[in-house]
C-alpha cells in the first residue's frame, strides 16, 4: 500500500507520468472497437425486453424453500416449451427468492394459460388452484415506462450540458462529457445485447444511475484540467501537458472511488445471479456493474482527451503551445540560437566604447603571408572605424533615455545667493 501511495504521489507531482492525451489515438481506437462490437451485438442479437415492456402472462409458482432450485426452473422451462404453443416456447423461468419459481411467457389465451397451468402442476406436483398465481401484464405499462424514460433521459443531458458550460464556462468540455455519457450507454447496452439479460424498469433505473456515475468523475478530472490550465504562461507547459498531468494527478482517486463502488456492486451481481437469481436484482446490479467500469474508462481516455483534441483548434491555445515548445527549446539548449560562424565573415574582437580592439588582439589579414600583421595594423584599425558604428553612451536607469546636451553646462550666477531657510509659522515675518 505505501507503495501505491508513493506511485500516486509521483503521479500528482509529475514526477512520474503516464500519457493519456498523446496517446488519444489508440484510446480512439480502442473505444471504436467496444462500441462497435456493442453495435453489432444488437443487430445479432437484439434485446430481449421483459414482460413490464411487451406484455405476456406470468405465473408464479410457489414451492417449499428445498424445491425451490435452477433444477426445478429448467424443468418447468422444458415443460412450458413442450405443451407446444407458440407464444410459449422461448418461457423465461427464475427463482424469485426462496419461496417461488417466476415463469414467464408471451400474451396467452385463456385456454393456452390453462394449458400452461396444467404443464406446471404436473411437473413440480402442486395444485394449481392455491399454489399457482397467474397474471396478465399488458403492454401499455411498458410502453409509458419506456416515454418517462427516454423524457428522463432527454431532460438529464440537457441539464447535464447546461451545467458544464456554466459551471466551467466552457461549451468544449460540455460535448466531452457527452460523448463520454453515450459511450457509456452505447457499451452497457450492447453487453446486454451479448449476454442475454432481459431489459426490464430496474435496467433503466441502472441506465440513470451510471449516468451520474459516469458524469460525476468527469466533472472532477475536469475541475483539475481548468486549475491546471488556468495560466499556461506562468506554467510554461502546453494544454495538453496540463491536461495530462490533471488526469495523473485524479488517476489514483479514479481508481479508489471505482474500486469502492465495483465492489459492493460485484457482491450483488453475484448473489443475483447466482444464488437468487432474481431478474430485477440481476438487471440492475449488470447495468451498475457495466456502467460504472466504463464510466471510469471514458473520463480519463476519452473525455479528456477528446476536450485537448477540440482546444487545440482555437488559435490562443495554438499560440500558446507555440511559446511553451520554443521555451522548453531554449532551455534545453541555450546556444541552440546562436548564428552559425561563416568562413567570409570578418573577424573582430570586442570593441571597447570608442569603437577601438582591444589590447593584444590579433586579426589574420589578407595579403602576403610573410609579412607581419602588425604592420598595417594601425591602417586596419582606422578602416574599421570609418566602417562600424560608434556606440552610444548607454542610459542610466531602466527605461530611460539620455537627452542630448544643448550645449557646456557653466556656472550659474545665483550660485553664491543666499538661498531662503524654511522658518517655523511663529517666527515668519519677524526681524
Amino acid at each position: 500500500m505505501s507503495r501505491f501511495s508513493r506511485w500516486g504521489g509521483d503521479l500528482y507531482s509529475g514526477r512520474r507520468s503516464i500519457e493519456f492525451v498523446g496517446r488519444r489515438w489508440l484510446w480512439y481506437a480502442i473505444s471504436g472497437v467496444i462500441v462497435l462490437v456493442a453495435a453489432v451485438g444488437l443487430q445479432v442479437k437484439p434485446l430481449d425486453f421483459g414482460i413490464e415492456f411487451v406484455g405476456g402472462a406470468q405465473f408464479k409458482v410457489s414451492l417449499p424453500s428445498d424445491q425451490v432450485t435452477q433444477d426445478n426452473a429448467d424443468k418447468l422451462r422444458e415443460a412450458v416449451a413442450a405443451t407446444g404453443i407458440d407464444n410459449a416456447k422461448a418461457p423465461v423461468v427464475s427463482t424469485s427468492g426462496q419461496e417461488a419459481i417466476d415463469v414467464q411467457t408471451q400474451p396467452l389465451t385463456s385456454a393456452e394459460s390453462q394449458q400452461v397451468v396444467e404443464a406446471i402442476a404436473s411437473t413440480v406436483g402442486v395444485d394449481a388452484k392455491t399454489d399457482i398465481n397467474q397474471s396478465e401484464v399488458g403492454p401499455s405499462w411498458g410502453k409509458t415506462v419506456a416515454k418517462r424514460s427516454l423524457i428522463g433521459l432527454t431532460v438529464f443531458l440537457v441539464l447535464v450540458a447546461l451545467f458544464i458550460a456554466l459551471y466551467f464556462r466552457e461549451w468544449k468540455m460540455s460535448v466531452a462529457a457527452l460523448v463520454a455519457l453515450a459511450h457509456d450507454l452505447v457499451i452497457t447496452i450492447g453487453v446486454y445485447a451479448w449476454s442475454g439479460f432481459e431489459v426490464t424498469p430496474a435496467t433503466v433505473t441502472g441506465l440513470l444511475t451510471i449516468l451520474g456515475f459516469s458524469l460525476y468523475d468527469t466533472v472532477v478530472v475536469f475541475d483539475k484540467v481548468r486549475e491546471n490550465t488556468k495560466n499556461l504562461r506562468k506554467t510554461h507547459m502546453t494544454y495538453a501537458e496540463a491536461s495530462n498531468l490533471a488526469v495523473n494527478q485524479t488517476l489514483v482517486r479514479s481508481i479508489n472511488t471505482s474500486l469502492v463502488a465495483l465492489l459492493p456492486v460485484a457482491a450483488i451481481l453475484y448473489v443475483g445471479v447466482v444464488q437468487l437469481g432474481s431478474g430485477s436484482l440481476k438487471d440492475l446490479s449488470l447495468a451498475l456493474f457495466v456502467g460504472m467500469a466504463a464510466g471510469t474508462y471514458s473520463s480519463i481516455f476519452v473525455a479528456t482527451p477528446l476536450l485537448v483534441h477540440l482546444k487545440s483548434m482555437e488559435k490562443p491555445i495554438q499560440e500558446a503551445d507555440r511559446r511553451a515548445k520554443a521555451r522548453k527549446k531554449h532551455q534545453a539548449d541555450r546556444y541552440a540560437s546562436v548564428p552559425a560562424f561563416a568562413e567570409d565573415m570578418p573577424i573582430y574582437t570586442d570593441p571597447d566604447a570608442s569603437g577601438a580592439r582591444l589590447a593584444g588582439s590579433v586579426e589574420v589579414l589578407d595579403g602576403d603571408p610573410t609579412d607581419d600583421p602588425t604592420d598595417d595594423l594601425d591602417d586596419d584599425l582606422d578602416a574599421d572605424a570609418d566602417e562600424r558604428p560608434t556606440r552610444s553612451q548607454p542610459a542610466m536607469g531602466k527605461g530611460r533615455v539620455t537627452p542630448t546636451p544643448r550645449g557646456e553646462v557653466r556656472r550659474s550666477g545665483s550660485a553664491g545667493r543666499a538661498q531662503p531657510a524654511r522658518e517655523s509659522r511663529a517666527k515668519r515675518g519677524k526681524k
